[in-house]
């Protein structure tokens, strides 16, 4: 039986996925081919901490696949904090390129909580 799981989070930027890895003091990614528990993956490579193998991010179609054995073998929190880190910088990214401003505030639960301001 596979433990392999693939969702689809739209992730096509490897500029943003690189800025994702310094948020949250990542090594950079690598593009590369990941043996996964059943079966293997290539696109850009993403260790996260504490992780048997890396989530593999295909840039083309967005996806990631992963295998944590239901969190055996990789916390999915660490996952969850890289999509975030990777939305956030995709906003401040985005919003940049048209001449916003932006303001990020970390709250108490973890989520982030970001202001866009129009350039004057």
């Amino acid at each position: 039986m596979s433990h392999i799981f693939t969702i689809t989070a739209k992730i096509h930027d490897a500029t943003v996925v690189a800025a994702a890895c310094r948020r949250l003091q990542l090594p950079d990614p690598v593009q590369g081919t990941a043996q996964l528990y059943s079966g293997e993956a290539t696109g850009l490579l993403v260790q996260l901490p504490g992780w048997e193998y890396p989530a593999v991010i295909d840039p083309l179609t967005g996806t990631i696949r992963y295998d944590n054995f239901n969190g055996e073998w990789g916390d999915q929190a660490r996952l969850d904090a890289f999509l975030q880190a990777y939305a956030v910088e995709k906003a401040h990214l985005e919003a940049r390129r048209e001449g916003h401003t932006v303001m990020e505030e970390t709250l108490a639960d973890g989520s982030i909580h970001l202001q866009i301001w129009e350039a004057a």
